[in-house]
């Protein structure tokens, strides 16, 4: 007989094995990843498994993970039959039962395992959505039956965390509305129990560590969202805020009924980690309203495959205007046919295009253009050491937002003061 006061939040998921995935959200110190130990030990003592817990980086391991299970097994009072090994880091059951820890950073070491029926990922929004694919291929075994849990703070609805177990709508998924977890605070569905908790849930902690939590709200709201709420969101300071998404007929009735649109091709270049994105774009410029509606969007290609998988704008002699970074490339495309410039750049150029496209009053992208969306739609800033935006630096590198700087070169949204307009 064990005896440990818990959170009542939790004890309904200590003894719940009846999915495969058990995906536990919430705000800081709401103690999940204690819980998620504590439950872990309890099966291994109960029945002989292995158990595998993972982290992006293997190093920090020892001061999280390994460190809680270890403290546990003193608390409980079984260091004398668990044994916490530190090299390497192993539990090892009195029953066979054992976890073992491994990192991301070191993939080759996950080949070497096997017969896991428990996986967890700890902090999992920060492994890569391959490595939670990788993991799944990991988990098996001839009889047991298989579990994953998976625990993290909230982090943006860009992240493979959110797309995969709520809405991913890139790809038109909806698996669960997160506000429905929110209010409900356990739900199962879909093979998956989803748990969310803050720092109410948490009875031992001082009432001072929640007035801090609290104190978030007055100067850092998104941190609030996170570490108090526990909800998921955008984290930092959206680029373009008045981006939208259309179907895309839609926003082809839209582009029609302009009486004068504007229209213009932009491509940025890329090959290995980059890509070659090029996008289509029309301007209704009374309104100020930038229409995306056609997007290209491949890398590891070389010129000459590229230009025959976009051949349609040799055909149709649209002027495209590129990277001026890449002369040979554009006098390559040139040489062949195609109608192609390259954007002006000049110091300052990144910051000067990225206030252009900032004014206008609506950004409205086609549902057929899911790279451009993927990328802009929860695009945010970079921020210096000091937290400060840095207003030319983005956290992805978004490379359609490239191919619209380029698309737009010589082009001026006039602002609400009025000013020069070029069409060159």
């Amino acid at each position: 007989m064990i005896e440990k006061e818990v959170n009542p939040h939790f004890e309904d998921f200590l003894f719940d094995w009846s999915t495969k995935f058990q995906f536990l959200v919430g705000g800081y110190g709401s103690s999940k990843s204690y819980h998620v130990a504590l439950k872990l030990i309890l099966k291994l003592l109960s029945e002989k498994r292995t158990a595998l817990v993972v982290r992006e980086v293997y190093d920090t391991h020892r001061d999280s993970t390994y460190s809680l299970l270890e403290e546990i097994v003193i608390d409980l009072g079984l260091d004398h039959k668990i044994k916490c090994l530190t090299s390497p880091m192993q539990l090892r059951f009195p029953n066979g039962s054992k976890i073992i820890f491994k990192g991301m950073d070191k993939p080759t070491k996950l080949k070497s395992i096997n017969n896991i029926s428990i996986v967890w990922l700890e902090e999992c929004s920060e492994i890569k959505y391959a490595g939670f694919k990788e993991l799944l291929g990991r988990l098996r075994h001839p009889k047991l039956e298989l579990h994953m849990l998976l625990s993290t703070n909230p982090v943006g609805e860009d992240n493979w965390s959110f797309t995969h177990f709520f809405k991913d709508d890139l790809n038109k998924r909806f698996i669960l509305d997160d506000h429905e977890l929110y209010e409900k605070r356990t739900i199962i569905t879909n093979d998956t129990y989803y748990h969310h908790s803050t720092a109410d849930d948490n009875l031992f902690l001082p009432e001072s560590y929640i007035q801090q939590l609290d104190e978030l709200k007055d100067y850092d709201p998104d941190l609030y969202r996170i570490a108090r709420k526990g909800h998921f969101g955008i984290n930092g300071i959206r680029v373009l805020p008045q981006f939208e998404e259309w179907p895309h007929e839609k926003v082809i009735d839209a582009i029609e009924a302009i009486r004068q649109p504007i229209q213009r091709v932009g491509m940025d270049f890329g090959f290995e980690d980059s890509y070659n994105a090029i996008v289509r774009m029309a301007i209704d410029h009374k309104a100020k309203i930038l229409y995306i509606y056609w997007q290209y969007y491949k890398n590891k290609m070389t010129d000459d495959l590229t230009a025959v998988e976009i051949s349609e704008f040799k055909e149709s002699q649209e002027l495209i205007i590129a990277d001026s970074a890449e002369p040979k490339t554009i006098q390559y495309y040139k040489q062949i046919g195609f109608r192609m410039k390259g954007a002006k750049k000049f110091q300052g150029s990144r910051l000067a295009n990225t206030k252009k496209v900032k004014r206008f009053k609506k950004i409205i992208c086609s549902s057929n253009c899911p790279d451009v969306i993927r990328e802009l739609k929860y695009l945010t800033y970079e921020v210096d050491k000091n937290g400060n935006i840095i207003p030319d630096e983005f956290k992805i590198d978004p490379h359609t937002f490239s191919a619209v700087w380029y698309g737009l070169d010589g082009y001026e949204v006039s602002d609400l003061k009025g000013g020069s307009i070029s069409f060159d």
